[in-house]
Formats: structure tokens, sequence, C-alpha cells
């Protein structure tokens, strides 16, 4: 079980990663092959844009489902 302020409508990689204790890699691979998220690209100083994931409430509930915990 996962609990979150009713306010918070947003989560980043790091605070989805936090919560439900799946590392970034196989929260990456699981976001990308469930089609969870949404992709924000930012433009950095120099060079290519970089790539960031943002998840939804809804999102957060499925990961929490479908992902056990990362002992590694």
């Amino acid at each position: 079980m996962v609990t979150v302020k009713s306010s918070k409508k947003i989560f980043t990689e790091e605070e989805i990663s936090g919560l439900t204790g799946i590392c970034s890699d196989h929260l990456r691979d699981l976001a990308r092959s469930k089609h969870l998220g949404s992709i924000v690209r930012a433009a950095v100083q120099g060079g290519d844009p970089a790539e960031r994931r943002m998840f939804t409430n809804s999102d957060l509930m499925v990961l929490a489902v479908l992902a056990p915990r990362c002992h590694h």
C-alpha cells in the first residue's frame, strides 16, 4: 500500500522509486513496456535534450501493484 497526499498529482522518477522501492532502471523499463508515465524533455545547455518521465497518481498505483521491490 502506497500513501500519498491527495493534493499530489504528478510524481518524478525519483519519487516513484522511493515510494515503490523499484530501482530507476527497472522503473524506466517497466514504464516503457506498459506505456506508463509521460516523457518530459528539457533543454540542456550545450547538448542533447534530457528526458525524464513524470507519473500520475494512477500510474503510481499500477506500478505499486505490478512491480515487486528491488533487492539489489
